[in-house]
């Protein structure tokens, strides 16, 4: 089943890959705070209101999708965990990095058709990271890597915004990571029996329709189970909370004013969002793995706009 969220956060099941059937009424009783709130409710009570929203689904014709507003499926998890360097990088790091993680702010989540926004900051490049999200769908605290899949309700496309170099040489992911816009997930949330081996989801990020990112989960240096584990042994995890999984960093590239980005992990539909920098900055149009395999090291510099570092001798 694919979930999201459309118009005003109405909740809204996908059908037949082109129409939206509003579920709104089948999930009267789930309590909310918010329209926001109602996904969690529904992903916690999703045994009993799974039976339900099929047959509604199945007797229903919906709206075309390209009539509504896609809005971000999940836009208010309590907790929003991203693991650290977890990818091998198919061979290219000598020894599997240290499993590592952090938290970021739920206010940097944005949705389907939405547009990140570079802050008016030095950082030295924007990129964003092609990920699979993980959505928890029962209480996990200190699971077993064997049990850890039974707490998994679906998946969703996630786009790590990144502004690179802020901070200086100590890494300040909070100030690089948290900031508004800079999480898109979606177009919607996929339920986990849909994708057969979260271990071999192909994962593929387009810039202006460039194929940038392209690589399997298959290369993650710790499995989702095994995140899943180390996670849940430092604080719960509850219904509704994301944890991202890593990205392959070969293909990162930077993202500049109006560019079209879209990513699409097989099975979960493509999420298109738009880029804004009201200061213009550019950067050469290169991957990490082009810059590499020219015997160039480092990020790409910038070439021009606010903030271009100054060139030495002159």
């Amino acid at each position: 089943m694919k979930l999201l969220y459309f118009d005003d956060f109405r909740l809204g099941v996908l059908k037949d890959g082109d129409s939206v059937v509003d579920i709104d009424d089948v999930v009267a009783s789930v309590p909310r705070a918010r329209r926001e709130d109602v996904i969690v409710g529904v992903i916690e009570q999703f045994a009993q209101l799974r039976a339900p929203i099929e047959e509604f689904v199945a007797r229903s014709s919906g709206v075309p999708l390209e009539s509504v507003r896609v809005r971000p499926p999940l836009p208010r998890p309590a907790n929003f965990v991203c693991m650290h360097a977890n990818y091998l990088e198919y061979g290219t790091r000598p020894e599997p990095p240290r499993i590592d993680a952090f938290l970021r702010s739920a206010n940097t989540i944005i949705g389907h058709g939405d547009t990140m926004v570079m802050p008016d900051e030095p950082l030295t490049i924007f990129e964003g990271e092609a990920e699979l999200a993980v959505v928890i769908g029962k209480p996990a605290s200190h699971v077993s890597e064997a049990d850890a899949l039974d707490h998994v309700f679906g998946y969703l496309n996630f786009i790590d915004g990144s502004a690179r170099g802020l901070g200086g040489p100590r890494s300040q992911i909070y100030r690089r990571k948290s900031r508004e816009t800079f999480a898109p997930i979606g177009p919607y949330l996929v339920t986990a029996d849909e994708i057969p081996d979260p271990q071999n989801v192909d994962v593929k990020l387009w810039n202006n329709g460039t194929l940038f990112q392209d690589f399997n989960t298959d290369d993650m240096a710790y499995s989702i189970a095994k995140c899943i584990e180390w996670v849940s042994s430092i604080h719960p995890l509850e219904p509704g909370d994301i944890l991202a999984t890593g990205t392959n960093h070969g293909g990162l590239n930077p993202f500049q004013n109006g560019d079209v980005i879209e990513l699409e992990c097989a099975g979960l539909g493509r999420l298109k969002v738009r880029v804004r920098d009201d200061l213009e900055r550019e950067w050469k149009r290169e991957s990490r793995a082009q810059r590499k395999q020219q015997g160039l090291e480092g990020q790409t510099p910038q070439i021009n706009g606010k903030y271009t570092p100054a060139v030495k001798g002159v």
